[in-house]
């Protein structure tokens, strides 16, 4: 083998990026992967365009191209991700001696507002708490598996594939004479294809209401499929053949939480004759929700009823800071309400003292 074939500085684009992604599979999840894999396609089709053969050939000023390149076409937040992976892999060329050192530092990142960083798209309290209501009240509808999935994430507030990812004896329900409270317990399980975004890290019992539980109860008894995946383990959350995609959980959601379940639409349309209530075209309907939509208004309505952050983001497995960045989309009435119930309590503290 040559001197010049073991230069890292020689790799195409394309042949730095497949080998960046081979050694992250090592300590990432497949969802993330196939995110930065996504993100650097972009990457390698203009370094292509503009005649880059090698990583070696890479400069600041390229990656000023790229940026502005980028930035004509999408929003600041979808930019903000891409160059951060971009970032990334630049510092994996560095660590290859591929590159200058420091070339990282030349990819730059937008500096944007919480507000931009975020979406304000949320399944909110008042629609969350409706559609629960049709559910539980509803001969046709209770303890399906739609209600079924839309008790656990509202209440739990977790990850799509956290969801996905449950087994049927990942719930532990409290029987009558059992003072103990019900809970779901979210287990890492990379090896049969349910991993949590943060790993072993992820794994928590997160506690849900007698009433959720009482659904899930029915829901298990007398609705779930009796299947298994392929690694024999039983999806609480199951289709007929097993284990069901994201995208199949993804269309669930969008069909649980179309607002013409429970009253009329806000659209205009005659639900006898709307094409969104079909399960394919759920996701069309304005109104519809996806399982991160719940998640996000799930810890705004938490946060709201008082639950202190530091329970909330132990409850969903996010920092308390990403919490205030990407998921906290309270209205300024509901902070005041929420600041007041906090000096409440600093003066029921401070009584406490007092009598100590």
């Amino acid at each position: 083998m040559s001197r010049d074939s073991r230069e890292p500085s020689k790799l195409s684009v394309s042949e730095a990026i497949d080998r960046y992604l081979r050694r992250r599979r090592a300590d990432s999840t497949d969802s993330s992967v196939e995110a930065w894999k996504y993100r650097l396609k972009l990457f390698r089709e203009w370094a292509e365009e503009a005649q880059i053969e090698s990583v070696g050939e890479l400069r600041g000023y390229d990656f000023d191209d790229y940026y502005e390149h980028r930035a004509s076409q999408i929003a600041p937040v979808t930019l903000e991700g891409e160059m951060w992976t971009l970032r990334m892999f630049v510092e994996y060329l560095e660590q290859l001696d591929a590159v200058d050192t420091g070339l990282h530092e030349s990819v730059r990142i937008p500096d944007l507002d919480p507000d931009e960083r975020s979406s304000d798209i949320a399944l909110d309290r008042d629609p969350a708490l409706a559609l629960l209501r049709y559910y539980r009240n509803s001969d046709a509808e209770r303890a399906r598996r739609r209600h079924a999935f839309l008790e656990l994430a509202w209440y739990t507030g977790a990850r799509q594939g956290a969801l996905r990812g449950l087994d049927v004896r990942d719930l532990y329900l409290r029987l009558d004479d059992d003072d103990q409270q019900s809970w779901v317990e979210f287990r890492h399980r990379p090896e049969t294809d349910t991993p949590l975004k943060n790993k072993i890290r992820g794994e928590r019992p997160v506690g849900i209401p007698d009433r959720v539980a009482e659904v899930l109860r029915e829901y298990v008894e007398q609705y779930r499929y009796d299947s298994r995946d392929d690694s024999g383990r039983q999806p609480l959350l199951a289709s007929a053949r097993g284990r069901a995609r994201e995208a199949t959980i993804r269309a669930w959601s969008y069909r649980a939480t179309i607002p013409c379940l429970y009253g009329t639409c806000p659209h205009g349309k005659d639900p006898d004759a709307c094409d969104w209530v079909d399960y394919h075209k759920a996701s069309k309907c304005p109104s519809s929700r996806s399982p991160h939509q719940i998640r996000t208004g799930s810890i705004t309505w938490q946060l709201n009823i008082g639950i202190p952050p530091e329970v909330v983001a132990e409850r969903v497995n996010a920092s308390v800071k990403t919490i205030a960045d990407h998921y906290d989309w309270a209205s300024e009435k509901e902070r005041w309400r929420r600041y007041r119930d906090r000096m409440e309590n600093r003066t029921e503290y401070v009584e406490r003292l007092d009598a100590a």
